[in-house]
Protein backbone atom coordinates (compact mmCIF):
# COMPACT_ATOMS: atom_id res chain seq x y z
CA UNK A 1 0.00 0.00 0.00
CA UNK A 2 2.51 2.31 0.82
CA UNK A 3 4.63 1.92 -2.08
CA UNK A 4 1.32 2.22 -4.44
CA UNK A 5 0.98 5.77 -2.73
CA UNK A 6 4.60 6.57 -3.34
CA UNK A 7 3.98 5.28 -6.52
CA UNK A 8 0.77 7.36 -7.29
CA UNK A 9 2.56 10.66 -6.05
CA UNK A 10 5.02 10.90 -8.21
CA UNK A 11 2.61 10.52 -11.18
CA UNK A 12 0.65 12.54 -10.19
CA UNK A 13 3.25 15.32 -10.30
CA UNK A 14 4.46 14.27 -13.46
CA UNK A 15 0.59 14.92 -14.44
CA UNK A 16 1.08 18.23 -13.36
CA UNK A 17 3.43 19.42 -16.19
CA UNK A 18 1.27 17.39 -18.82
CA UNK A 19 1.47 20.39 -20.39
CA UNK A 20 4.68 20.40 -22.06
CA UNK A 21 4.34 16.52 -22.09
CA UNK A 22 2.92 16.51 -25.31
CA UNK A 23 0.18 13.88 -26.30
CA UNK A 24 2.01 10.55 -26.67
CA UNK A 25 3.61 11.23 -23.03
CA UNK A 26 0.02 12.34 -21.16
CA UNK A 27 -2.03 9.57 -22.60
CA UNK A 28 0.83 7.15 -21.35
CA UNK A 29 0.76 8.67 -17.44
CA UNK A 30 -2.97 9.00 -17.03
CA UNK A 31 -3.05 5.30 -18.20
CA UNK A 32 -0.62 4.36 -15.97
CA UNK A 33 -1.78 6.30 -13.08
CA UNK A 34 -5.53 5.16 -13.95
CA UNK A 35 -4.00 1.17 -13.51
CA UNK A 36 -2.56 2.20 -10.24
CA UNK A 37 -5.43 3.26 -8.86
CA UNK A 38 -7.10 0.16 -9.97
CA UNK A 39 -4.69 -2.11 -8.73
CA UNK A 40 -5.41 -0.03 -5.27
CA UNK A 41 -8.85 -0.38 -5.53
CA UNK A 42 -8.48 -3.86 -5.57
CA UNK A 43 -6.54 -4.20 -2.49
CA UNK A 44 -9.70 -4.11 -0.85
CA UNK A 45 -11.38 -6.73 -2.58
CA UNK A 46 -14.50 -7.11 -4.18
CA UNK A 47 -16.46 -4.93 -1.06
CA UNK A 48 -14.04 -2.44 -1.23
CA UNK A 49 -15.62 -1.66 -4.98
CA UNK A 50 -18.70 -0.89 -3.40
CA UNK A 51 -17.69 1.92 -1.46
CA UNK A 52 -19.26 5.51 -2.29
CA UNK A 53 -15.31 6.65 -2.78
CA UNK A 54 -14.46 3.73 -4.76
CA UNK A 55 -17.67 4.00 -7.17
CA UNK A 56 -16.45 7.87 -7.91
CA UNK A 57 -13.19 6.91 -8.88
CA UNK A 58 -14.15 3.78 -11.09
CA UNK A 59 -16.81 6.13 -12.50
CA UNK A 60 -13.21 8.23 -13.43
CA UNK A 61 -11.37 6.51 -14.80
CA UNK A 62 -13.91 4.80 -16.86
CA UNK A 63 -14.30 8.10 -18.29
CA UNK A 64 -10.82 8.39 -18.52
CA UNK A 65 -10.23 5.13 -20.82
CA UNK A 66 -13.19 6.54 -23.15
CA UNK A 67 -11.63 9.43 -23.34
CA UNK A 68 -8.12 8.19 -24.45
CA UNK A 69 -9.79 5.63 -26.27
CA UNK A 70 -11.20 8.27 -28.91
CA UNK A 71 -7.30 10.05 -28.84
CA UNK A 72 -5.36 6.84 -29.68
CA UNK A 73 -6.08 6.70 -33.62
CA UNK A 74 -4.61 10.38 -33.50
CA UNK A 75 -0.77 8.74 -32.65
CA UNK A 76 1.68 7.86 -35.15
CA UNK A 77 2.52 4.47 -35.80
CA UNK A 78 5.52 4.00 -33.98
CA UNK A 79 7.40 2.85 -31.37
CA UNK A 80 6.15 5.30 -28.54
CA UNK A 81 2.37 4.76 -30.25
CA UNK A 82 2.41 1.32 -29.35
CA UNK A 83 3.88 1.80 -25.78
CA UNK A 84 1.05 4.24 -25.06
CA UNK A 85 -1.92 1.47 -26.76
CA UNK A 86 -0.27 -0.99 -23.97
CA UNK A 87 -0.70 0.93 -21.55
CA UNK A 88 -4.47 2.30 -22.55
CA UNK A 89 -5.27 -1.39 -22.95
CA UNK A 90 -3.83 -2.79 -19.51
CA UNK A 91 -5.80 -0.12 -17.76
CA UNK A 92 -8.75 -0.38 -19.75
CA UNK A 93 -8.45 -4.28 -18.92
CA UNK A 94 -8.51 -4.26 -15.30
CA UNK A 95 -11.04 -1.80 -15.03
CA UNK A 96 -13.06 -4.41 -17.15
CA UNK A 97 -11.74 -7.50 -14.65
CA UNK A 98 -13.02 -5.34 -11.65
CA UNK A 99 -16.84 -4.03 -12.87
CA UNK A 100 -17.30 -6.27 -16.08
CA UNK A 101 -19.00 -8.14 -18.45
CA UNK A 102 -16.46 -10.49 -19.41
CA UNK A 103 -16.72 -9.90 -23.34
CA UNK A 104 -15.33 -6.58 -22.36
CA UNK A 105 -12.02 -7.90 -20.67
CA UNK A 106 -11.82 -9.99 -23.35
CA UNK A 107 -12.02 -7.32 -26.06
CA UNK A 108 -9.76 -4.73 -24.41
CA UNK A 109 -7.19 -8.11 -23.10
CA UNK A 110 -6.82 -9.03 -26.92
CA UNK A 111 -6.15 -5.84 -27.34
CA UNK A 112 -3.58 -4.91 -24.42
CA UNK A 113 -1.56 -8.64 -26.16
CA UNK A 114 -2.17 -7.02 -29.67
CA UNK A 115 0.42 -4.29 -28.49
CA UNK A 116 2.64 -5.85 -25.86
CA UNK A 117 5.40 -8.48 -26.35
CA UNK A 118 4.58 -11.79 -24.49
CA UNK A 119 8.23 -11.44 -22.68
CA UNK A 120 7.45 -7.98 -21.44
CA UNK A 121 4.94 -9.56 -19.16
CA UNK A 122 6.04 -11.50 -15.82
CA UNK A 123 5.47 -15.08 -15.65
CA UNK A 124 2.93 -14.89 -12.56
CA UNK A 125 0.96 -11.89 -14.68
CA UNK A 126 0.64 -14.23 -17.39
CA UNK A 127 -0.75 -16.90 -15.79
CA UNK A 128 -3.29 -14.89 -14.40
CA UNK A 129 -3.99 -12.97 -17.90
CA UNK A 130 -4.50 -16.74 -19.47
CA UNK A 131 -7.08 -17.91 -16.76
CA UNK A 132 -9.08 -14.84 -17.02
CA UNK A 133 -9.11 -14.10 -20.35
CA UNK A 134 -10.15 -17.87 -21.05
CA UNK A 135 -12.60 -17.99 -17.84
CA UNK A 136 -13.87 -14.65 -20.80
CA UNK A 137 -13.63 -15.82 -23.55
CA UNK A 138 -15.75 -19.00 -22.78
CA UNK A 139 -18.64 -16.64 -20.70
CA UNK A 140 -18.41 -13.97 -22.52
CA UNK A 141 -21.89 -12.74 -24.41
CA UNK A 142 -20.89 -12.78 -28.35
CA UNK A 143 -17.45 -13.97 -27.80
CA UNK A 144 -17.18 -16.79 -30.15
CA UNK A 145 -13.81 -15.78 -32.25
CA UNK A 146 -11.60 -18.28 -29.99
CA UNK A 147 -9.00 -18.70 -32.29
CA UNK A 148 -7.62 -15.26 -31.41
CA UNK A 149 -5.91 -16.44 -28.05
CA UNK A 150 -5.82 -19.91 -29.13
CA UNK A 151 -4.07 -19.88 -32.54
CA UNK A 152 -2.83 -16.06 -32.67
CA UNK A 153 -0.84 -15.73 -28.91
CA UNK A 154 1.30 -17.95 -27.16
CA UNK A 155 -0.63 -16.75 -24.10
CA UNK A 156 -2.21 -20.46 -22.99
CA UNK A 157 0.78 -23.02 -23.40
CA UNK A 158 1.69 -20.50 -19.76
CA UNK A 159 -1.10 -22.87 -18.13
CA UNK A 160 0.22 -26.37 -19.28
CA UNK A 161 2.39 -26.44 -16.23
CA UNK A 162 -0.18 -25.23 -13.54
CA UNK A 163 -3.43 -26.31 -11.65
CA UNK A 164 -5.44 -24.75 -14.25
CA UNK A 165 -4.31 -26.64 -17.40
CA UNK A 166 -7.58 -28.23 -17.99
CA UNK A 167 -8.31 -24.96 -19.11
CA UNK A 168 -6.44 -25.23 -22.11
CA UNK A 169 -8.19 -28.28 -23.38
CA UNK A 170 -11.55 -26.81 -23.43
CA UNK A 171 -10.24 -23.91 -25.27
CA UNK A 172 -8.96 -25.98 -28.12
CA UNK A 173 -11.94 -27.91 -28.03
CA UNK A 174 -14.17 -25.01 -27.76
CA UNK A 175 -12.12 -23.54 -30.74
CA UNK A 176 -12.83 -26.41 -32.43
CA UNK A 177 -16.99 -27.09 -31.76
CA UNK A 178 -15.90 -30.83 -30.79
CA UNK A 179 -18.58 -31.00 -27.93
CA UNK A 180 -17.59 -34.59 -27.61
CA UNK A 181 -14.51 -33.80 -26.54
CA UNK A 182 -15.79 -30.39 -24.54
CA UNK A 183 -18.08 -32.92 -22.35
CA UNK A 184 -15.21 -35.46 -22.00
CA UNK A 185 -13.06 -32.68 -20.54
CA UNK A 186 -15.35 -31.06 -18.65
CA UNK A 187 -16.39 -34.06 -16.72
CA UNK A 188 -13.03 -35.19 -16.28
CA UNK A 189 -12.27 -31.89 -14.11
CA UNK A 190 -15.50 -31.51 -12.88
CA UNK A 191 -14.33 -30.44 -9.35
CA UNK A 192 -12.02 -27.92 -10.88
CA UNK A 193 -14.84 -26.51 -12.58
CA UNK A 194 -16.62 -26.11 -9.37
CA UNK A 195 -14.27 -24.07 -8.19
CA UNK A 196 -14.74 -21.59 -10.99
CA UNK A 197 -17.91 -19.21 -9.72
CA UNK A 198 -17.33 -17.83 -13.47
CA UNK A 199 -18.04 -20.74 -15.16
CA UNK A 200 -20.98 -21.89 -13.08
CA UNK A 201 -22.79 -18.56 -12.42
CA UNK A 202 -22.78 -18.96 -16.43
CA UNK A 203 -23.12 -22.40 -17.37
CA UNK A 204 -26.02 -22.01 -19.70
CA UNK A 205 -23.74 -19.75 -21.60
CA UNK A 206 -21.12 -21.83 -22.11
CA UNK A 207 -23.13 -25.39 -23.20
CA UNK A 208 -24.77 -22.97 -25.49
CA UNK A 209 -21.66 -21.16 -27.19
CA UNK A 210 -19.71 -24.62 -27.56
CA UNK A 211 -23.28 -25.87 -29.42
CA UNK A 212 -23.20 -22.66 -31.55
CA UNK A 213 -19.52 -23.59 -32.23
CA UNK A 214 -19.79 -27.17 -33.26
CA UNK A 215 -22.45 -25.80 -35.98
CA UNK A 216 -20.24 -23.33 -37.86
CA UNK A 217 -17.47 -26.09 -37.74
CA UNK A 218 -19.58 -28.16 -39.23
CA UNK A 219 -20.82 -25.74 -42.01
CA UNK A 220 -17.25 -24.79 -42.69
CA UNK A 221 -16.03 -28.14 -42.94
CA UNK A 222 -18.72 -28.82 -45.93
CA UNK A 223 -17.84 -26.95 -49.58
CA UNK A 224 -19.85 -23.93 -50.18
CA UNK A 225 -21.31 -25.56 -53.10
CA UNK A 226 -23.00 -28.76 -50.59
CA UNK A 227 -24.40 -26.48 -47.41
CA UNK A 228 -27.40 -27.80 -47.59
CA UNK A 229 -27.51 -29.92 -43.99
CA UNK A 230 -30.28 -32.52 -43.18
CA UNK A 231 -31.47 -32.01 -38.90
CA UNK A 232 -30.24 -35.47 -37.95
CA UNK A 233 -27.08 -33.97 -39.52
CA UNK A 234 -27.24 -31.38 -37.37
CA UNK A 235 -28.66 -33.06 -34.54
CA UNK A 236 -25.64 -35.88 -34.28
CA UNK A 237 -22.89 -33.36 -34.30
CA UNK A 238 -24.23 -30.48 -32.16
CA UNK A 239 -25.40 -33.37 -29.53
CA UNK A 240 -28.79 -31.73 -29.13
CA UNK A 241 -32.01 -33.93 -29.84
CA UNK A 242 -33.26 -33.80 -33.06
CA UNK A 243 -36.01 -31.47 -31.91
CA UNK A 244 -34.28 -28.66 -30.65
CA UNK A 245 -31.90 -28.27 -34.08
CA UNK A 246 -34.34 -25.87 -35.36
CA UNK A 247 -34.23 -23.68 -32.25
CA UNK A 248 -30.06 -23.60 -32.28
CA UNK A 249 -30.35 -23.19 -35.76
CA UNK A 250 -32.51 -19.39 -35.34
CA UNK A 251 -30.43 -18.52 -32.60
CA UNK A 252 -27.49 -18.60 -34.75
CA UNK A 253 -28.79 -17.04 -37.21
CA UNK A 254 -30.17 -13.70 -34.92
CA UNK A 255 -26.65 -13.72 -33.49
CA UNK A 256 -25.46 -13.31 -37.25
CA UNK A 257 -23.05 -16.52 -36.51
CA UNK A 258 -24.54 -17.78 -39.87
CA UNK A 259 -26.56 -16.79 -42.61
CA UNK A 260 -29.19 -19.04 -44.43
CA UNK A 261 -32.58 -20.19 -44.40
CA UNK A 262 -34.35 -23.17 -42.96
CA UNK A 263 -36.92 -25.88 -44.46
CA UNK A 264 -39.34 -26.85 -41.73
CA UNK A 265 -40.91 -29.76 -44.37
CA UNK A 266 -37.87 -31.22 -45.20
CA UNK A 267 -35.70 -30.29 -42.00
CA UNK A 268 -32.76 -29.43 -43.91
CA UNK A 269 -31.09 -25.43 -43.54
CA UNK A 270 -29.30 -23.92 -46.63
CA UNK A 271 -26.35 -21.84 -45.68
CA UNK A 272 -24.99 -19.45 -47.80
CA UNK A 273 -22.67 -17.32 -44.99
CA UNK A 274 -20.51 -18.09 -42.01
CA UNK A 275 -18.90 -15.60 -39.39
CA UNK A 276 -14.96 -14.81 -40.59
CA UNK A 277 -12.38 -16.31 -37.70
CA UNK A 278 -8.88 -17.01 -37.17
CA UNK A 279 -8.57 -20.78 -38.07
CA UNK A 280 -5.67 -23.29 -36.80
CA UNK A 281 -2.76 -25.00 -38.95
CA UNK A 282 -5.13 -28.30 -39.74
CA UNK A 283 -8.26 -25.44 -40.98
CA UNK A 284 -5.86 -23.94 -43.26
CA UNK A 285 -4.54 -26.65 -44.89
CA UNK A 286 -8.33 -27.94 -45.28
CA UNK A 287 -9.33 -24.65 -46.44
CA UNK A 288 -5.29 -24.91 -48.90
CA UNK A 289 -7.05 -28.58 -50.21
CA UNK A 290 -10.26 -27.13 -50.84
CA UNK A 291 -8.90 -24.01 -53.17
CA UNK A 292 -6.60 -26.03 -55.04
CA UNK A 293 -9.65 -28.01 -55.82
CA UNK A 294 -11.58 -25.23 -56.97
CA UNK A 295 -8.96 -23.96 -59.12
CA UNK A 296 -8.83 -27.46 -60.77
CA UNK A 297 -12.25 -27.07 -61.59
CA UNK A 298 -12.22 -23.87 -62.86
CA UNK A 299 -9.36 -24.64 -64.90
CA UNK A 300 -11.65 -27.98 -66.63
CA UNK A 301 -14.08 -25.19 -67.45
CA UNK A 302 -11.67 -23.23 -69.15
CA UNK A 303 -10.70 -25.54 -71.05
CA UNK A 304 -13.81 -27.10 -71.92
CA UNK A 305 -15.16 -23.74 -72.95
CA UNK A 306 -11.86 -23.60 -75.19
CA UNK A 307 -13.27 -26.78 -76.87
CA UNK A 308 -16.57 -25.41 -77.83
CA UNK A 309 -15.68 -22.40 -78.95
CA UNK A 310 -15.36 -22.14 -82.67
CA UNK A 311 -12.46 -20.57 -84.27
CA UNK A 312 -13.00 -18.37 -86.99
CA UNK A 313 -10.46 -18.36 -89.80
Amino acid sequence: QDDGDAAKAILENLMEKKTRLGVSATLFLESKLGLLNLRLLAQGGADGLESPEAKTQLAQIHESIKSHAASLGELADDFVSAEVHSAHYECAMTYRKAVGPPEAFYKEAVSYLNYTPLESISITEQIELAKFLSLAALTGEGVFNFGQIVVSTPILSVLSTTSHSWLVDVMRASAKGNVKEFQKITQTHADAIAKEPALTSRASVVQEKITLLALIHLVFERDSSDRTLSFSEIAERIQVPRDQVEMVVMRALSLGLLEGSMDQVDETVTISWIMPRVLDGDQMKDLGRRFGEWAGKVEKTRDYMGEQTPTFA
